[in-house]
């Protein structure tokens, strides 16, 4: 586990909100603090969407939503002229995703054995941190892929020019 500071808030939350960076990435929980509190749940709800449109593939492969899908109810709650007091969102890789990635990563660790793979973004205080992590099914002390994600966080988030450093 790594924990990050963003150093230039406004624009990551232009990157996050208003471009499709973060949008492969699954939302399983988040919370927007405006004038009120709202809550996201990110499970997937399967019958919502008919076999016809667009999301319906990959809701019924996934447990959580992709953030694509939830970007711009986020955007409308967050857009306007005052800055909201908090936020908070947990995102996920896909089951694709956390499987090419433990294979391009050369892990020893196999599909079954990792719960998870998250990014968490939390806002409070004028201070956008971002944490990572890796959940895995098994106990093992090697933390070889909780350190090749952070390294791929961390890559990622260059790649898309925002700029960080890092607290832990």
């Amino acid at each position: 586990m790594t924990a990050l500071s963003i150093l230039d808030v406004k624009e990551f939350m232009n990157i996050l909100l208003r471009s499709n960076a973060f949008d492969s990435f699954l939302l399983s929980e988040g919370s927007i603090t405006t004038y009120m509190t709202f809550r996201l749940d990110g499970h997937c709800m399967k019958d919502f969407f008919s076999p016809e449109e667009e999301p319906y593939e990959q809701l019924t492969r996934e447990k959580y939503v992709p953030f694509s899908l939830v970007r711009p109810a986020c955007f409308d709650l967050i857009k306007g002229r005052h800055t909201p007091s908090a936020f908070q969102f947990v995102f996920q890789l896909s089951a694709e995703n956390q499987a090419r990635t433990l294979v391009s990563l050369g892990s020893a660790f196999s599909a079954e054995e990792v719960s998870g793979m998250y990014l968490n973004l939390r806002y409070r205080n004028q201070q956008l941190t971002c944490t990572t992590g890796v959940s895995l099914q098994v106990f093992s002390p090697d933390k070889s892929l909780e350190q090749a994600w952070d390294t791929l966080v961390k890559r990622f988030l260059k790649s898309h020019q925002i700029p960080f450093e890092e607290l832990i």
